[in-house]
């Protein structure tokens, strides 16, 4: 037990007040063990006891997925518009990029894994929960035409609990047949589509591309679905079972291929591309 934390369990004791400096720990939102901040990125940040997987964002994302210095991102030359005027969509967009430091809730490029060049294109559920509106369903399909252009394999990681986007409409929803297009193109040139499920990847993202993977991974205890746990519970008045919807649930009636902890992700993409490009 390091300084830092003898300190903080004399200070929950009350055998010692003092002022720590905010930022230094993070409470486990799964078991509620309180952790050094330091120690939590070292690990990936998951969970040293319970395993918990907390958030990352989108270029955190790419920094511990692909090769140092390999990632090279694409200019989508799209901005995000306000049709319906909505009002204060334009101040969640900006307070998305605040948060995130991404002008969208995707980023998309290429890189390498493993020395494999790869498409990759990440949603952040920290820009407005990775909903997808008109240009994350675009960045999405650059990556698709990309990767045939450029005959690579497609790597999507996502993060979107938000679905799609309710601020634009009717645009927001086309983004799911747009995406799903572009995907099904990709397989028509016979390209691997490696789609990463991270928690939480929900409504129309969901429902679209993240599904769509010829091998579809996921991080353990994620939420996955269309419609949560809880809306479906009052919909059909039923008890749903333990687990619903999370992602080994999802393993086991074969919605998905593998559940995969963090540390473990690199080096399972990097063997499946050993094996599909071999």
């Amino acid at each position: 037990m390091g300084w830092l934390e003898r300190t903080y369990n004399k200070i929950k004791r009350g055998k010692k007040t003092i002022d720590i400096p905010d930022g230094l720990w993070t409470r486990c939102t799964g078991c509620g063990q309180t952790i050094y901040n330091k120690n939590l990125k070292e690990n990936l940040k998951v969970c040293p006891k319970c395993g918990y997987h907390f958030y990352l964002g989108a270029k955190e994302r790419i920094e511990i997925t692909l090769d140092k210095d390999s990632f090279v991102e694409y200019d989508s030359k799209v901005n995000s518009d306000n049709p319906l005027n909505f009002p204060g969509y334009k101040e969640k967009l900006v307070k998305g990029e605040e948060k995130t430091g991404l002008d969208e809730a995707a980023i998309i490029g290429e890189g390498e894994i493993g020395g494999k060049p790869i498409v990759v294109g990440v949603t952040d559920f920290g820009f407005m929960g990775g909903s997808m509106g008109s240009v994350v369903g675009e960045r999405i399909t650059i990556t698709a035409e990309k990767a045939i252009d450029k005959r690579r394999p497609l790597l999507i990681i996502s993060g979107s609990g938000g679905g799609a986007r309710m601020q634009e409409g009717v645009i927001s929803l086309m983004q799911m047949a747009k995406t799903s297009a572009a995907i099904a193109e990709l397989k028509k040139q016979g390209l691997l589509y490696i789609s990463l499920l991270t928690h939480p990847t929900m409504g129309g993202v969901m429902a679209s591309f993240a599904s769509r993977g010829d091998i579809i991974i996921a991080e353990p205890g994620a939420l996955l679905g269309f419609a949560g746990p809880r809306v479906i519970k009052q919909t059909i008045k039923q008890q749903i079972p333990e687990g619903f919807q999370k992602s080994e649930f999802l393993l086991k009636h074969g919605i998905i291929d593998m559940v995969v902890e963090r540390g473990k992700i690199r080096s399972t993409l990097i063997k499946i591309l050993d094996f599909a490009l071999a």
